[in-house]
């Protein structure tokens, strides 16, 4: 919804910025624009870059991290190798955390501001003393800005409250010129919103994951390699445990491509190693591959399970930020109604797709199946892409829904077991 909506309103700003003039006639004023584009498309601000190869796809990584990520759509060899030779007394010590106990996991969409009600709901769970420590969590676009918190647990519910109340957009963006935007990589610059990161995911928080991750607990991000055209899923935990001498940095270029909506806010260039070499790959909002995810359908989970020897079937909740029902709404015939609109419709449809694969899942592996979403009773509208008034209001709704104990869904939307 908010990625849909934004881009309609970045770009219905950036046409009205500057007011046509009377003595130009309209069919002959976007003619114009076009030839003047094109003719200064050479003389782009974008910076350059050192584009990985296509033939070291498969060979990149992250120098001295070997384990910093692997693709969203498959059991990496590293993983096996690990689990098949491992013996229980290893499995002992490295998931100390999770070995022979019950496991609870946490997937978190996107939504943009609509993150706040799954910081509303994760608050509310905090109030009635039942909410479990999660054994994995993963994030996606807003869901990866709240992830490290919820993964670290109840005791940073204040620091994401404070995100989705007191923020606005111009914590997150900062508009370009029209031409700018046109010539760059984006409508908007998120130099804001890495500001916010660094304040928020901090090296205090960064060694406090490395801790967790020791004890075999893990927190997983979603990007998309724009370059491959598929899904990442980055292993924060990994990272932050690393000597790498740019973890910090990293990370936060991790979350902030996670959340980087292409072509409304700028891609972001992740360093990579190849036969000796140094390039780069361009890393968007892990959304554009997939809504919400859990582990890649490739991983044989039930036998990490049972080497793992856990305490009855894993329990998987799932918070999409987001409306899953239908609206009406009745569309003018304009070219950024209609493709705002249909930008929103693939969103909502993705999502709810997601789910059902999610569910495929926990039904092959033996995990309970757990849902939250926002319902259609919640109907307050916001003023701007992030609007704190609405986020705030959203954040409630979230918490009073779960301090009430909220009624997870045990299927998705519009499914029904015989």
């Amino acid at each position: 919804m908010f990625k849909a909506d934004f881009l309609e309103q970045q770009a219905s700003l950036t046409m009205h910025n500057h007011p046509r003039p009377k003595h130009i006639q309209r069919p002959i004023f976007p003619w114009v624009a076009v030839i003047v584009a094109l003719f200064l498309s050479g003389c782009s601000s974008v910076p350059e870059r050192r584009a990985l190869p296509p033939e070291y796809t498969l060979d990149a990584a992250i120098p001295g991290i070997p384990e910093a990520r692997f693709w969203g759509d498959e059991w990496p060899t590293f993983s096996v190798e690990k689990f098949e030779s491992y013996t229980d007394s290893d499995l002992k010590e490295n998931f100390s955390k999770l070995y022979n106990q019950p496991h609870n996991y946490l997937a978190i969409s996107g939504g943009g501001a609509n993150g706040a009600f799954g910081a509303g709901l994760l608050r509310g769970w905090t109030a009635t003393d039942v909410r479990p420590e999660f054994s994995m969590v993963t994030g996606v676009s807003t869901g990866a800005l709240t992830a490290p918190f919820a993964f670290l647990g109840s005791d940073y519910d204040d620091v994401i409250k404070q995100v989705y109340t007191t923020t606005t957009t111009s914590d997150i963006i900062n508009k370009r010129n029209p031409l700018s935007a046109l010539l760059g990589d984006s409508i908007a610059d998120t130099a804001p919103l890495q500001h916010l990161i660094e304040k928020y995911v901090n090296v205090e928080i960064i060694n406090a994951i490395a801790v967790e991750h020791g004890k075999g607990r893990r927190l997983f991000i979603g990007t998309v390699n724009l370059d491959a055209g598929r899904a990442v899923i980055w292993n924060i935990g990994a990272i932050a445990s690393s000597d790498h001498p740019e973890k910090e940095k990293l990370i936060h270029d991790v979350l902030r491509a996670s959340s980087a909506i292409p072509v409304a806010f700028p891609p972001v260039v992740i360093p990579v190693e190849a036969n000796g070499q140094t390039y780069d790959e361009m890393h968007v909002d892990g959304g554009t591959g997939t809504q919400v995810f859990v582990y890649p359908a490739a991983i044989d989970w039930q036998k990490i399970t049972q080497l793992l020897k856990v305490k009855g079937n894993p329990k998987v909740y799932v918070i999409r930020n987001s409306f899953l029902d239908p609206d009406y709404l009745g569309m003018k015939r304009n070219v950024l109604p209609i493709a705002s609109r249909t930008i929103d419709s693939l969103i909502r449809t993705q999502g709810i797709g997601d789910l059902y694969q999610i569910y495929a899942l926990c039904e092959r592996d033996n995990n309970d199946f757990n849902l939250a979403y926002i319902s259609s009773d919640f109907r307050e509208k916001p003023t701007e892409a992030f609007d704190p008034v609405y986020m705030t209001k959203l954040m409630e709704y979230g918490y009073q829904l779960g301090i009430q104990g909220y009624p997870w869904q045990s299927t998705p939307p519009g499914f029904t077991l015989k």
